[in-house]
Parts: structure tokens; sequence; C-alpha cells
């Protein structure tokens, strides 16, 4: 019998740095780029990809909040989360230098990651578009010589760019964090950590009181993301990471006690919690020209 190979949708074209998550989550998958998030959730749901992989939150940027609400609309539970270094480039039409430059585009995120950059430039258009490599392609297909796009580096390979300037992102690690979505659980004896989202009624100290039940067990929650009510102005949804498996009994008790006093509870998925390789983690550096960075 034969192991059916891993399919993982993302959103983006080839280069995406969720391509990349995906290989890192996987390095034999066969990767999937689509146009949109929820195009991710249906290539799942409908069985064209064994999993899907979103980006959740950026250590420079913030949350993606969509697909905080795509993971609530969906039941296609939370199997993994991967990490991922970020490391934009300048990307130009080979031939191009950044004088001649009169628009950069990208991603919104990726946009706000290089904002001290972004801010230096004179006389420069920013534009925000779906996608990162997606400005990449788009400069090679139209033949875009006054147009730059902050990319990765193999969205140069991939689409005969040249790379003007590397390490564009605001000083600090720009890591972006990652879920993979599948039909089916992780397997529970992987698992060490769980995420979940509750609704709790507008009462005073209800957050408090929802938050104990995990203090008093001592279970640490990793992350905690609030997002509005669909129809209920003012009122909001916790999402929550904890340093714990959902089959684990501290944690079946601390949601049993949420629940007694949360409007309704869900559990999005037990998952083993990635692990970073120490010798994957440097300091970033300030941008260069890249044949200052090749010597």
């Amino acid at each position: 019998m034969t192991t059916r190979r891993a399919q993982i949708a993302y959103q983006g074209e080839p280069g995406a740095y969720s391509e990349a998550a995906a290989l890192r989550f996987e390095p034999e998958a066969e990767t999937r780029p689509l146009r949109s998030f929820e195009e991710v959730f249906a290539a799942v749901s409908d069985g064209h990809a064994t999993h899907g992989i979103l980006p959740m939150e950026n250590s420079i940027g913030g949350s993606i909040h969509r697909n905080y609400d795509l993971l609530l609309e969906h039941d296609l539970p939370i199997v993994g989360e991967v990490e991922l270094r970020v490391e934009h480039c300048l990307l130009a039409h080979p031939g191009s230098t950044l004088a001649d430059l009169r628009t950069i585009h990208s991603h919104p995120q990726a946009l706000a990651q290089c904002e001290r950059f972004l801010r230096g430039l004179d006389g420069v258009e920013i534009v925000a578009i779906y996608d990162t490599a997606g400005g990449a392609r788009l400069i090679r297909e139209q033949a875009l010589r006054d147009v730059g796009a902050i990319a990765s580096r193999r969205a140069a390979e991939v689409f005969g760019l040249e790379v003007l300037l590397e390490n564009l992102e605001d000083p600090g690690l720009n890591i972006t964090r990652f879920f993979v979505i599948g039909r089916a659980p992780a397997p529970p004896g992987e698992a060490d950590k769980t995420t979940v989202v509750f609704a709790l009624p507008s009462v005073p100290g209800a957050l408090f009181k929802a938050l104990s039940v995990f203090a008093l067990r001592d279970i640490n929650l990793t992350k905690l993301e609030s997002r509005p009510v669909r129809g209920r102005p003012w009122e909001y949804l916790f999402y929550a990471d904890l340093a714990v498996a959902r089959q684990d009994l501290t944690c079946a008790q601390a949601l049993v006690h949420l629940a007694e006093f949360a409007r309704w509870t869900k559990t999005l998925g037990t998952y083993r919690a990635w692990r970073e390789p120490a010798s994957e983690v440097s300091a970033p550096t300030a941008p260069v020209p890249v044949e200052e960075a090749n010597g």
C-alpha cells in the first residue's frame, strides 16, 4: 500500500513565503498555489489538497485577521504550525537599477515589515497588491522596468528578476508563524499545543474569569487574539493558543470550567508546537546592495 504524497495548498504564486513554509513543514510535499485564502480552505475541504498552510501572524506586522475568521468558518482542524524567518529583497527587471524605480509593490504585510526602508525612498509610489511573488510575476510578464517588488530571493529565481537589495525588513527578527490545516486531526501522541476560540458574555470580569481557568492550572497562554462578533457590535471572540495538548487532563478540566460561563467554546486543533533549530536564529543585517553583500 502506497502513502499519498502530501499536497499543500497555499495562497500566492510560486516563490511566495507560504510556499517556503509549506516545504519546511513537509519537504517532499507537492505545493499548490491559489489566489485566495478562501480557496485554500476549499481545496482541503474538497480533497484537492491534503493540507493547507495559512500565515497567522508576523513578529513585526502583527496578525492576519482574515485567517482567524476563516478558521472559525470552516471545520478543518489545525494539525501543525511552522515558523519561517522572512528576509525581504527588492526585485526588479534585469538591467533596472534602484534609481530607475518609480513604483514598488508587495503584499500589505510585507510593506508594513519594510516600513523603515520605504520611508527613506523619495519619489517612489508604494502600492499594495495581493501577493509578494505575484508582484514579481507582474514585473516579468509586463516587462516593467520602472517597477520593483518586495519579495523573496526564490521569487527572483522563479521569475528571472534581479535582486537589487536584500534584508529590507525593519530591525528585529522578522518571523511569520503559519498554521497547517487538514481534514483529520493530528495524531494525539504528537500534540503539545492547542488552539481554542470562545465567546464571552458582556459582563464585568468575564475575560478575567476566562483566563483564570488556565492560570489556576498553570497552563501557559502563548497567544490571545480578539475578533469582533459579526452582528453584535462591541462584542468579541477570543482565540487562545495553549501550551498543552487537548488530551491533557488539565486542559480538559480548564475547557470544561470555561464552558460553565462562556457563551460557547470550540477547539480549533491540537498539534505539535514548532521547534526552531537554534542554528537558524541569527541577527538580521541592514539593507545592502547585493554586490556588496556578495563581496
